[in-house]
């Protein structure tokens, strides 16, 4: 579809949080924005970024809106970013995982941070891995997201 002259493609913004608390951050302004009915396009959370979120949006004005009262939520900056600034923190939308069944993992997020676990099922389409914590007297399988665990051997 071709870009006519009045029609203006949406802006990126960046909203700093506490860092840590990007996703309750989405959370909420996500919320806020459907039920503001705002011209809120999509709000991303930089892989590897801390203590920030991009909202797509018409306007900064749109943008503000969705943040406004957000626990957590520290200000919209003042300029708009450009796309090719945070091309390269998004290209992780559909990666192949390379987690295989019996893959040895450490847990990198959730309350079993840090935990040394066996890899016991791959499920690509959910994007999920079943584990069993190694240390765990009685090994209770648990099922987390992909992008929890981080294999440290085969």
């Amino acid at each position: 579809m071709e870009n006519t002259e009045n029609e203006q493609p949406a802006t990126i913004f960046g909203l700093r949080t506490t860092a840590n608390r990007e996703d309750q951050v989405m959370d909420f302004v996500t919320s806020n924005a459907t039920r503001k009915k705002l011209n809120v396009y999509s709000v991303i959370r930089p892989h590897g970024m801390r203590g920030y979120i991009f909202i797509e949006a018409d306007r900064m004005a749109d943008a503000e809106q969705a943040a406004f009262g957000v626990p957590y939520a520290r200000g919209i900056l003042k300029k708009p970013i450009e796309y090719n600034e945070i091309e390269h923190m998004l290209e992780q939308v559909k990666k192949d995982a390379n987690i295989f069944k019996n893959d040895i993992a450490e847990i990198i997020s959730g309350p079993f941070k840090r935990e040394k676990c066996k890899i016991t099922r791959v499920d690509k389409a959910k994007e999920e891995v079943v584990v069993e914590l190694l240390h765990a007297a009685v090994p209770i399988p648990i099922t987390v997201k992909m992008d929890a665990v981080k294999v440290i051997r085969r």
